[in-house]
């Protein structure tokens, strides 16, 4: 299920917080492990997201507050391989915009893949297709910073060929992992 834009943002902003500030990964953590709302609309959807950041988060070291693009990518490929495609759009866009040339291009590969399987999730299947090839293409026979993306970008297409016509078959342990230092 989709949640609503304002919730999705909120949660977005908390998980992304919590990245590199302890109040903020503790209030994560009471989202995901005692949020008690059983009849407010969509809260069992939004503890799940919030348990599934608590589970990549929980143990890793706090971020600086304005990390570099090679600790961003380092913190998405986590938030990656825990679903959360929305947030590592929301993590690597303000790097895109500082970007340039090759670089540039790279990232907006990576964030189009990422949101690429939240519309896959979301049940889009036509804007999901269209974004993981996109950004497949922007990442093939790249580097970005030290990374090799090119293999990224095979898997991609491969699971291009995995989606069926209403994504709902999709096997989602299929989806490769981030590329990570």
């Amino acid at each position: 299920m989709t949640l609503p834009l304002s919730l999705r943002n909120w949660l977005a902003e908390l998980i992304l917080a919590a990245l590199h500030d302890s109040d903020a990964r503790r209030a994560l953590e009471d989202v995901a492990t005692s949020f008690d709302a059983p009849a407010a609309e969509h809260a069992s959807e939004v503890q799940q997201r919030a348990r599934r950041a608590w589970r990549v988060l929980r143990d890793r070291a706090l971020d600086a507050r304005h990390a570099s693009t090679a600790s961003a990518l380092d913190a998405a490929a986590v938030l990656f391989e825990g679903g959360l495609y929305f947030e590592v759009h929301e993590l690597l866009e303000p790097h895109w915009l500082e970007a340039k040339g090759d670089d540039r291009e790279a990232l907006q590969g990576l964030i189009q893949i990422a949101v690429g399987f939240q519309h896959l999730a979301n049940g889009n299947v036509a804007g999901a297709r269209a974004l993981l090839r996109d950004g497949g293409v922007k990442v093939a026979g790249r580097r970005l910073h030290g990374l090799e993306l090119d293999p990224f970008a095979r898997a991609i297409q491969e699971c291009l060929r995995q989606i069926g016509d209403d994504g709902k078959d999709f096997d989602w342990s299929r989806v490769p992992r981030f590329p990570r230092f």
